[in-house]
């Protein structure tokens, strides 16, 4: 039997699916409040702090001191700088920080699967399953939906240099598995965000491909540019012209890259002082939020930082184990870090920063069979995440779970509200479309702006 909270969950969920996917081609009405449309184009750039994996609401965000004891775990709650709010006990700078943030604790949707969930998360859309498929083994393709950098490179092409989107610092496959919702599906290659794929603590880290060999000056690469141009306007059968064109595209933006001081000096993280890169944790993870602090001072408009490999936060072992000895501490020490640079330089106000996994964790503890330390399992129903910047009203709660943190007993909010959010701060057209390689019109904007994060009412 389906639980009240369920149904609420899904109805919802089910709603936000007709109006992305089903009735796609289909005109969206406005649901913005004023609040949240005072601050429609305010954010110049988005971060995405993405911890794949789905981290715990109940050991992070959301604790429950009063819950029975297979519930609530290991951790104690400490208080914050905003009376009455709580967090885990291991995230001492964000307590005093939080005045900076919206802790919203009411996301939900339905995808329990990793592979599914990251898709939603990252594109606001279920993921599609072939027919006859699986939803077990989907993996990534080009009938994916566009990631959010994707779409964005789609509404607004650029060629200045600069790439519409970077995410590093490594992308997320695991043997055969190639997650989806990573780059820009069915627009194609010519909108994927740049991918890096090396570690920003490595004392070796550089772009060489941002690097112009030795004795290649930007004149004489321009040049080569025409003549490359020239090239490609050679007839060719119209199969070999379409794989050219993919190829053309990629290669004009490695030109326009290439010729970028602006883009190069960003991914030069060297040039930081030791004193700096020490305050963000030398670690991938606090070395990787320094280069995304970089790529935002550069003008990159979506910026996606992961925190480890895939599923990294994917704790049905050790839960609090890997959470206290390594993963709290270096994401409370690298957000504390972020959130002072952002703060002092005046970016937060133009930035979105947006802290969240594909889903969270079950509320009930449990042990694997095998296994002899408890951890959690998937829980897609209800989860957490943290949300500042471009206008967000910092110091607040939006949503409410229920005792447990097992579901939210306040509206709950779905991937495709977060979505429209973001485009939303980004100015993007309400009624902006991508269309498919059908020619079928998707609205990008398919949820509602989570108004609360800007009204400071409850939602």
């Amino acid at each position: 039997m389906i639980s009240p909270h369920d149904q609420m969950v899904r109805r919802d969920w089910l709603q936000v699916s007709a109006a992305g996917v089903l009735g796609s081609a289909l005109p969206l009405a406005s649901n913005t409040t004023s609040a949240a449309s005072s601050t429609t184009g305010r954010a110049k750039s988005v971060l995405i702090v993405h911890l794949s994996g789905g981290p715990s609401q109940l050991d992070m965000l959301d604790p429950k001191p009063d819950a029975p004891a297979e519930i609530r775990g290991e951790f104690s709650p400490i208080e914050t700088a905003v009376p009455g709010v709580q967090v885990c006990e291991h995230l001492p700078r964000l307590a005093q920080q939080l005045k900076h943030w919206s802790v919203l604790r009411s996301l939900a949707h339905l995808e329990h699967n990793h592979l599914l969930a990251t898709h939603v998360a990252l594109t606001g859309r279920p993921t599609p399953i072939p027919r006859g498929g699986s939803d077990l083994d989907r993996v990534e393709s080009r009938n994916d939906f566009p990631n959010f950098a994707g779409a964005l490179s789609y509404v607004r092409p650029r060629s200045d240099g600069v790439p519409t989107g970077v995410s590093l610092p490594n992308y997320f496959i695991e043997g055969p598995l190639t997650w989806p919702g990573q780059h820009a599906g069915f627009l194609g290659p010519k909108h994927d965000p740049w991918q890096i794929n090396h570690d920003p603590n490595d004392p070796n880290f550089r772009m060489d491909s941002l690097s112009l060999q030795p004795g290649i000056t930007s004149p004489r690469l321009l040049s080569r540019r025409g003549l490359l141009e020239t090239v490609n306007r050679s007839p060719l059968s119209l199969d070999a012209k379409g794989r050219a064109n993919s190829f053309a595209e990629q290669q004009g933006l490695a030109f326009s890259l290439l010729t970028s001081d602006r883009v190069a000096q960003a991914f030069d993280i060297q040039r930081e002082e030791a004193p700096v890169r020490d305050r963000y944790g030398r670690n991938k993870f606090g070395q990787s939020l320094l280069l995304a602090r970089r790529l935002l001072q550069a003008a990159v408009p979506i910026v996606q930082a992961a925190m480890g490999i895939v599923q990294t936060w994917d704790t049905h072992v050790d839960n609090w184990g890997a959470l206290k000895n390594r993963l709290l501490p270096q994401l409370d020490q690298g957000l504390a870090a972020l959130m002072d640079d952002l703060s002092s330089t005046g970016l937060l106000d133009q930035t979105l920063v947006l802290v969240m996994g594909e889903f969270g964790r079950t509320p009930r503890i449990s042990t694997l069979p095998g296994q002899t330390v408890s951890g959690r399992d998937h829980w897609a129903h209800m989860y957490s995440a943290l949300v500042a910047g471009a206008g967000v009203r910092g110091g607040q709660v939006v949503g409410q779970s229920d005792a447990n943190a097992a579901y939210p007993v306040s509206r709950p909010w779905s991937p495709a509200d977060v979505c429209t959010t973001l485009f939303n701060a980004l100015g993007v057209d309400h009624n902006a479309v991508l269309m498919d390689p059908l020619q079928r019109p998707n609205h990008l904007l398919n949820g509602e702006v989570i108004a609360p994060l800007y009204s400071g009412r409850v939602g």
